[in-house]
C-alpha cells in the first residue's frame, strides 16, 4: 500500500511540475510570441513593457519596434549629424550635445534572415531602444558644454578608421573645448577631450564620459549569465550589481578605481575606459527604466596658456572574444572577463577557443558541437572508466561486507574496522568511484556555459529546418510542424529534438541496472519524457549537444558493461531479490 501511495504521488508531482513549467518557461526563457501592447506616453517617459527580457534582449513589443522605426527616422533626418563609417560600427553622431547615438553592428544582424539588417546597439534620446554615449565636463567658474551645445566640426567631416574628427565648441569667455574621435575595425571609439584656457584666470574642471540606456532592451539577467551594470574596478571585475539595485539605491558608487565601466547584455555591451588617468565609475538610475554609467576624472585647475587632455576609450558592439582579449592586449584591464564566464573559465575558455577553431574547420557550428562533445567525452573517458571498475570492484565484494554487518552487528566499531580492513585486502577504495563524477561536473557545466555565451553560434543554422542554433526548435510536433495554424504552449512546444532527446535518455537509462525500490525505478522510467518537456525551450545548440551526450554515453555504457559484467548482472540480481521480498510481504499482509 506505501508503495502505491508513494507511486501515484510521484506522478501527482510530475504532472504538476509538467503542467506548471510553462509558467517558470515564461519566466526564465521568455519569448515574445504574443507580444501585449504598450502604452506610450509622451516623452521619453513610457510604462513598462509587461513581456519579460529575451535571452538576446532588444525590444519585446510590436508596438515598440514600430514606434522606434518612426522615431529613428524622424531623429536622423534631420542635419547636424557626423557620418560613421567603419568595419565594425556604422552610424552617426549628433552634433547637438556631441551625443553618440547612432549605432549599428555590421557584423551581426538583427534576426536569422539574411536581409533583416544590422543589430542596432546606439537609438537617439527619447526613442524606445534609448542607448548613447557623451563625452563633456563639469567646472567651477566657468561655462561648460552642455546638451544643448551645438559642435562645430569641419565640413565634410566623417569619422572613418583612417578619418578621425575634431568637434570644437568656444564658450566665449577663452576657453575652448574639443573632443577629438578615433574609430578601428572594430568596435573602439577613442576620444581625446581637450581644454585650452586662453582666460586671464585659471579654471577648475572634471572630464567625464558616459553611458545612457534603457533597460527595455536589456537581455535576460539569469542566475549563471550576468545581464546589466557592469565594470572594473582595481582590475576586479564586478558582476553584482543589477538594474533593480540601482533603481532601489539611485545611485551606486563602485569602490576603487574604474578600469572600464558600463552596461552588458548576453551578446552586447558597452563601455567606457579610461587611458593613463584616475576616474571614478558611478551607476545611477535617472527614472524607472533609464540608467547611467557615469567615468568622471579627478578635478583639475588649468591655468591660463595651458590646455587639459583626457583620452577615454569607448566600446561598443558585441562580445566577440577575441576582439575583447585583443582590448585586453592593449591594455583595458580584464577586458575579456566581460563574457561572464563563471568559476570554471579556466575550463570554459579553452572548450571556447576549441569550438571556434572546430567551428572554423567545418563551417558548420551543429557539426562542431557534435565534434567538440565527442572530443571532450574521449578525453573524460578513463576517467569514467576508472569510476566503473571502481563500481564493479565494490559490487563484488558486496556479499562479504553483508556477512561482517552480520557478524558484527551489535558492535559498530569493530564492524568497521572488519570492512576497512576488507578494503584494504581486496585493494577497494570506496571513494574512488565518486571521484570521477566529481572531476567530470566541472568539464561538463564549463561545455554547458560555452554554448550559452557562444556568440558565434547566434543566427548559425544546423541542418535543414534548424536555421539558429541559438534559438529553440522551430518545428512542432503537435501542429504537424506548422501545418496547422496555431502555436503550441511552451510546455507542449515539442519538437524532433526535444523527442531525440527523450528517446535517446531513455535508452541511456535502460542501460542502468533496475533500481532496487521499485517507486524509484518508476520515476526512473518517466524522467527521459519529463527532461523532454523541460528541455524543449532551450536552444537548439544545447540539444544537439545533449543528444550527442546521450549517444556517445550509450554506447560508452555498451563497453564498460561488456568490461565488467558482473556489475549489471549483481545489480539486477539484488533488485530482483528486493522485489521478491516486497512482494512476499505484500502477501502476508
Amino acid at each position: 500500500m506505501d508503495n502505491q501511495r508513494n507511486i501515484i504521488l510521484a506522478v501527482l508531482l510530475t504532472a504538476l511540475v509538467l503542467f506548471g513549467w510553462e509558467t517558470g518557461v515564461g519566466y526564465f526563457y521568455p519569448q515574445a510570441n504574443k507580444p501585449a501592447q504598450v502604452e506610450q506616453a509622451s516623452g521619453a517617459q513610457k510604462t513598462a513593457s509587461p513581456i519579460k527580457p529575451t535571452r538576446e534582449g532588444g525590444l519585446r513589443d510590436a508596438s515598440e519596434v514600430a514606434l522606434e522605426q518612426q522615431d529613428l527616422k524622424t531623429a536622423l533626418s534631420h542635419g547636424g549629424r557626423v557620418p560613421v563609417a567603419a568595419p565594425g560600427l556604422s552610424g552617426s553622431i549628433n552634433l547637438t550635445g556631441a551625443l553618440i547615438d547612432d549605432l549599428v553592428i555590421n557584423r551581426h544582424r538583427e534576426t536569422v534572415e539574411k536581409n533583416s539588417g544590422p543589430v542596432r546597439i546606439y537609438s537617439p534620446v527619447g526613442t524606445p531602444a534609448q542607448q548613447f554615449a557623451q563625452f563633456g565636463w563639469v567646472g567651477e567658474g566657468v561655462t561648460t558644454p552642455n546638451a544643448n551645445t551645438v559642435w562645430a566640426v569641419p565640413g565634410g567631416a566623417r569619422l572613418t578608421p583612417s578619418t578621425p574628427v575634431t568637434l570644437t565648441w568656444n564658450n566665449g569667455a577663452g576657453q575652448t573645448f574639443a573632443i577629438t574621435l578615433k574609430i578601428d575595425g572594430d568596435y573602439m571609439i577613442t576620444a581625446d577631450q581637450s581644454l585650452e584656457n586662453k582666460g586671464p584666470a585659471p579654471v577648475t574642471v572634471q572630464p567625464f564620459g558616459l553611458v545612457n540606456r534603457t533597460d527595455e532592451t536589456a537581455s535576460l539577467d539569469s542566475f549563471n549569465v550576468h545581464s546589466g551594470p557592469i565594470g572594473a574596478f582595481d582590475g576586479s571585475v564586478s558582476f553584482g550589481t543589477n538594474y533593480s539595485d540601482v533603481v532601489d539605491a539611485k545611485t551606486v558608487k563602485e569602490d576603487g578605481n574604474a578600469d572600464w565601466i558600463g552596461f552588458t547584455d548576453v551578446y552586447w555591451m558597452s563601455a567606457l575606459a579610461p587611458v593613463g588617468a584616475r576616474a571614478q565609475g558611478t551607476f545611477r538610475s535617472l527614472d524607472e527604466h533609464l540608467f547611467r554609467a557615469d567615468l568622471v576624472y579627478d578635478q583639475v585647475v588649468v591655468q591660463p596658456g595651458r590646455k587639459l587632455t583626457r583620452e577615454t576609450r569607448l566600446f561598443a558592439g558585441a562580445k566577440e572574444h577575441e576582439v575583447l582579449d585583443a582590448y585586453e592586449k592593449q591594455g583595458i584591464a580584464n577586458f575579456g572577463l566581460a563574457i561572464d564566464w563563471g568559476w570554471f573559465r579556466w575550463f570554459e575558455k579553452p572548450i571556447f577557443w576549441l569550438l571556434v577553431k572546430l567551428f572554423s574547420l567545418t563551417s558548420n557550428f551543429g557539426v562542431a558541437i557534435i565534434l567538440l562533445t565527442l572530443i571532450v567525452r574521449g578525453i573524460m573517458f578513463p576517467v569514467a572508466q576508472r569510476g566503473f571498475a571502481s563500481m564493479a570492484a565494490m559490487r563484488a565484494i558486496q556479499p562479504k561486507m553483508k556477512a561482517i554487518q552480520d557478524r558484527y552487528k551489535d558492535d559498530k566499531e569493530k564492524q568497521q574496522r572488519e570492512i576497512m580492513a576488507l578494503y584494504k585486502k581486496e585493494g577497494v577504495n570506496p571513494l574512488s568511484g565518486c571521484l570521477p563524477m566529481f572531476l567530470q561536473i566541472p568539464v561538463f557545466f564549463a561545455l554547458y556555459k560555452t554554448l550559452i555565451l557562444a556568440i558565434e553560434m547566434r543566427h548559425q543554422p544546423f541542418v535543414l529546418w534548424i536555421k539558429d542554433l541559438s534559438a529553440p526548435d522551430p518545428l512542432h510536433i503537435l501542429n504537424l510542424f506548422g501545418l496547422l495554424p496555431f502555436d503550441p504552449p511552451g510546455f507542449l512546444a515539442i519538437g524532433i529534438l526535444a523527442l531525440l532527446l527523450g528517446v535517446t535518455m531513455y535508452f541511456q537509462f535502460k542501460l542502468n541496472p533496475a533500481q532496487m525500490d521499485p517507486t524509484q525505478q518508476q520515476i526512473f522510467a518517466l524522467m527521459p519524457w519529463f527532461m523532454m518537456f523541460v528541455m524543449a525551450p532551450f536552444a537548439s545548440g544545447l540539444l544537439v549537444y545533449w543528444i550527442t551526450s546521450n549517444i556517445l554515453t550509450i554506447a560508452q555504457q555498451k563497453y564498460l558493461y561488456s568490461r565488467h559484467p558482473q556489475l549489471k548482472a549483481q545489480a539486477e540480481k539484488e533488485a530482483q531479490d528486493k522485489t521478491r521480498t516486497l512482494d512476499r510481504e505484500k502477501s502476508k499482509a
